[in-house]
């Protein structure tokens, strides 16, 4: 047969229909691919089921769940209503003859080709816009329950004298509804227009009227909806003037109404929503006129108010009235701000008292037992010794301590001690031979608390441990030792099953357990083991034979990933802390409730105001919520999580915040009173750093009461960087047992210090009661300092130690550097004394033969004093200029008197002999700290004995002199 193209013939190819072989395997193959796509879809809803179910929070997950699903099928199903109802009465108003004109010819080939598909197109669109505005509605979870179930806050606004909660719940819902108001009417308008252009009701190029009336009444009709929707707006506008952010330039961030948004945008708000009330009106009413001269009029005197009224007007005012005298103007509002402030971040209590700053007893000598009596001296810093403790205690390699440590408080014969506490945690970069089954089923678990005395370091510089050893053991009371849920456990474990764990290592070999709680989910069925299988993309777990009867799987398993899952409208503390707590180890963890709606209030930007020297660079502590910008925020829960059963438990803290209770109305059952709270947890429950170092941020230009002086900036100051480091961050703040003027013995408290702003003298101190159940917990006290003197600040009280020729600190630093090691500055920590401040820091030495971290001297300065000395006793006794266990000649400190007595002259040989070796020691070519340690013993051995030699000499002369007499 002759080719029709008028080529020349060729061999011709046949393609028949695929066999019914290969049919069936296509259908085959795509009947397996969607049953994989939908149970990998299934697995992620399934196993997140399971997880919530097996740490009884199923309420949590089902209620979010159905929040999402109801917010995605309303609004989906509204707006796909809106667009193709409008799609609909656009092809029903079409003109039943178009013009003609090569326009309208053109357009006929496409309603020709679209006819037999209009109602799947109309559907397929539908479809597509109700899913984007569905799925944009589901993420709107958090402010439909919030409004729902908000509950007052029983504070008004100072302007429109509304509860705080309108602004908190209920406005971002109407901004919410508004916003979707306006897409489903711009989408409306477009998908009408479109389809009456396509219908010949609007014409562009055709001649005579450009559109038909039933096409002018209907977009008109949608105009009209869109600046009633811009009249809404506008009257919302109203009140989001008192949460709105804007940059002040005397005071920088603010929030709320200046003189100018009260006087000349509030009323322009008001103005233009009248006037866009009226332009609504004349779109409107061309569904009778049908003619759009007046709504175009209405339309451009709208667009032309809000440029003048709008626009121009407030910034006349602003140029004219404010500047020229702005603090008079201004200081109305400010005075509104600082006090919404001070209510939003809980700092309203926060007291200010003038303090000297310098010492007003001659005689500092008498002081010194007043510094036992004012603090008890944390020398051991928990953000430096943590390879202390990794070296001394880690026992075995696949045990890990977190970089930076904790302090918490334990009772010892009734005594409270300041204790620096850290968990053997599981580390899997240690374990000797990497495979699945050590990964995921020998190696599961960490091993034992580890603790040492804040205030105590041993002869040779190391930790003073009070909880050792593996297993553990020490002062602390009998606790399950198992560590299964921790910070640095982030990897999935399957336990309970046929494979044994490895529990630890002694002398006699490894012993092995098997976990016995009913954490986690059970792989005992065959779906639940495939929907993990597929979830993690671990097929193993679907066919091995370690997995049996009892086989559970263990995920999630930071303290932080299990709180936020359970209650995910809680901000998390960057540091969870482990506490034994009533036989088992407990993850502490402080939990937020935040809000950006609260007016007047500043905003805050919590990654910011939290971080500081411990969150930069490769250190452990975590910043909260990096870009989360706040304006009213309360520790509202304490939470805590199991290390051993990875329960969690959520107590109420804050029984007043309004914003906890909302979400204790959605989410009933799920926070636990506060009453719950046992004894022994409430001993180790504390004030968060992270709330802690955002109100002392807030305070740098808040602890100003006075409108006129907050406006001056003549007191701002600002938080100093921390001076022990280079890292140029923030000084972090610290935990330390203290008394503070006004209290009358020592407590709990975390601390931090204030410079001026753009200067290194100190300005402040301040502290809050961290003993949680006591009467002062939450009371911060602030010691401001006098503006006529300068007080040193960290960084200058740093200098000079670095520069103290007397003390011989820069021949220490160079003999230490000189030997290959290293000179690591511990926390300085700051004491308020007798009117003065005692600054106290711990010097630690890192290297030679040591790849950890010893405390060798500690500096001490008071009153211009400053003493450079082995221990915290030796340098406040020198301070203090008081007797007491004094070194030999050479050290730098007053020798005792001479005396007759062989005993004493004897041990004063010992003693300098002693000084000498320890000197000998630190100038070798590698410094022998082993013989320095020895050394150092032996000279307070000998000053020991030459002490009791003395006193007991002084009592015999006492006692002769009496008989005589």
């Amino acid at each position: 047969m002759p080719d029709r193209g008028g080529g020349p013939a060729g061999p011709r190819i046949r393609v028949g229909r695929p066999s019914r072989r290969a049919r069936t395997l296509l259908m085959t193959l795509g009947v397996l691919a969607v049953l994989g796509m939908a149970f990998t879809m299934f697995a992620g809803f399934w196993t997140d089921w399971l997880w919530y179910r097996s740490v009884h929070y199923s309420s949590v997950f089902t209620t979010t769940l159905w929040t999402r699903i109801g917010l995605f099928f309303v609004f989906g199903l509204l707006m796909a209503a809106a667009v193709g109802f409008n799609v609909w009465l656009a092809h029903r108003m079409r003109p039943p003859l178009s013009a003609m004109s090569v326009e309208q010819q053109s357009l006929d080939r496409y309603r020709m080709g679209i006819a037999p598909y209009k109602k799947w197109l109309l559907c397929g669109i539908t479809a597509v816009v109700g899913l984007i505005a569905g799925a944009s509605a589901a993420g709107q979870w958090r402010t439909w329950l919030m409004w729902v179930n908000g509950v007052p806050f029983h504070q008004s606004d100072p302007q429109f004298h509304l509860d705080v909660s309108f602004y908190a719940f209920d406005l971002p819902w109407y901004r919410f509804l508004l916003g979707f108001g306006f897409a489903a009417t711009v989408l409306s308008l477009i998908a009408a227009a479109l389809t009456h252009y396509l219908y010949g009701g609007l014409r562009v190029t055709s001649p005579g009227a450009r559109a038909t009336a039933a096409a002018t009444g209907h977009l008109s009709a949608l105009l009209g909806v869109f600046v009633a929707l811009k009249a809404v707006a506008y009257w919302l506008d109203r009140y989001g003037l008192a949460v709105k952010s804007s940059d002040f330039r005397a005071t920088g961030n603010w929030t709320g109404l200046r003189y100018v948004d009260a006087n000349a945008y509030l009323p322009a708000k008001t103005i233009l929503f009248c006037i866009a009330v009226i332009c609504a009106l004349l779109f409107f009413a061309t569904l009778w006129r049908r003619t759009w001269q007046l709504p175009v009029i209405g339309f451009g005197l709208m667009v032309l108010s809000a440029i003048l009224i709008g626009g121009l007007y407030p910034a006349i005012v602003q140029k004219f009235q404010v500047q020229p005298n702005e603090q008079a103007k201004e200081a109305p509002y400010v005075a509104k701000n600082i006090k919404a402030t001070r209510e939003a971040y809980g700092i309203d209590d926060a007291t200010v008292t003038e303090y000297a700053g310098t010492s007003a007893t001659k005689d500092k000598s008498t002081l010194r037992d007043d510094v036992d009596r004012t603090a008890s001296i944390r020398i051991l810093d928990p953000n430096i010794v943590s390879p202390t403790f990794q070296q001394l205690q880690q026992i075995r390699n696949y045990y890990t301590f977190p970089n930076n440590l904790d302090v918490d408080r334990y009772s010892k014969d009734g005594k409270v001690q300041d204790t620096v506490i850290g968990l053997r945690e599981l580390n899997l970069a240690g374990i000797p031979k990497k495979n699945w089954i050590n990964n995921h089923f020998r190696y599961t678990h960490g091993y034992g608390v580890v603790a040492a005395k804040g205030t105590e370091a041993d002869s040779n510089g190391q930790p003073v441990f009070t909880e050792s050893d593996l297993p553990s053991s020490g002062q602390l009371p009998t606790y399950q030792q198992r560590i299964y849920y921790g910070e640095k456990t982030t990897t999935y474990s399957i336990v309970g099953g046929p494979q044994k764990e490895i529990d630890y290592s002694d002398n006699n070999g490894e012993k092995t357990t098997s976990y016995q709680e009913k954490s986690g989910v059970s792989l005992s069925s065959p779906v639940n083991r495939a929907a993990y299988a597929v979830a993690f993309g671990e097929p193993q777990i679907l066919y091995s034979g370690a997995i049996g009867e009892g086989s559970r799987i263990l995920y999630n398993r930071t303290p932080k990933e299990r709180v936020e899952a359970v209650a995910p409208w809680l901000t998390i503390d960057g540091d969870a802390y482990p506490a034994v707590v009533n036989g088992h180890i407990q993850w502490i963890v402080d939990a937020y409730t935040t809000t950006n709606g609260y007016p007047y209030a500043s905003r805050t930007t919590l990654g910011d105001t939290t971080a500081d020297s411990l969150t930069a660079g490769n250190n452990s502590r975590a910043v909260v919520a990096q870009q989360n910008q706040v304006n009213y925020i309360r520790n509202s829960v304490k939470a805590t999580v199991d290390a051993y059963t990875g329960e969690v438990n959520l107590y109420q803290w804050d029984t007043q915040d309004p914003v906890l209770k909302t979400w204790m109305k959605a989410f009933p059952g799920t926070v636990k009173p506060k009453a719950d709270i046992s004894r022994d947890l409430m001993d180790h429950l504390r004030y968060p750093q992270d709330l802690f170092k955002v109100q002392r941020e807030l305070l740098t230009r808040y602890h100003v009461q006075d409108a006129q002086t907050f406006l001056s900036g003549s007191e701002v100051w600002q938080v100093p960087d921390d001076p022990t480091n280079k890292s140029g961050n923030a000084v972090p703040p610290y935990y330390l047992t203290m008394k503070m003027p006004d209290q009358g013995s020592q407590a709990f408290s975390l601390t931090t210090t204030f410079t001026p702003n753009g200067r290194d003298n100190l300005s402040a101190f301040m502290a809050v009661d961290s003993q949680a159940g006591t009467p002062d917990y939450g009371q911060i006290r602030i010691l401001k300092l006098p503006t006529s003197t300068t007080v040193g600040g960290p960084k200058q009280v740093q200098s000079q130690f670095n520069s103290n020729s007397q003390q011989n600190i820069a021949e220490f630093v160079r003999l230490i550097r000189g030997g290959d090691s290293e000179i690591e500055y511990g926390n300085l920590l700051t004491v308020p004394l007798d009117g003065g401040l005692l600054y106290v820091e711990p010097v630690y030495v890192r290297g030679g033969q040591l790849k950890y971290p010893l405390l060798r001297k500690v500096l001490v300065t008071y009153g211009g004093a400053t003493a450079f000395e082995d221990t915290l006793d030796q340098a406040l006794d020198k301070v203090f200029g008081t007797s007491g266990a004094q070194p030999p000649p050479g050290t730098g400190t007053t020798n005792p008197p001479a005396s007759s007595n062989p005993t004493v002259q004897q041990a004063l040989k010992d003693a300098q002999k002693a000084f000498d070796e320890s000197q000998a020691a630190l100038k070798g070519p590698q410094i022998d700290w082993q013989a320095y340690g020895k050394a150092q013993k032996d000279l307070q051995d000998a000053l020991k004995r030459a002490e009791e030699a003395q006193a007991k000499a002084s009592k015999s002369s006492g006692k002769n002199g009496g008989g005589g007499g």
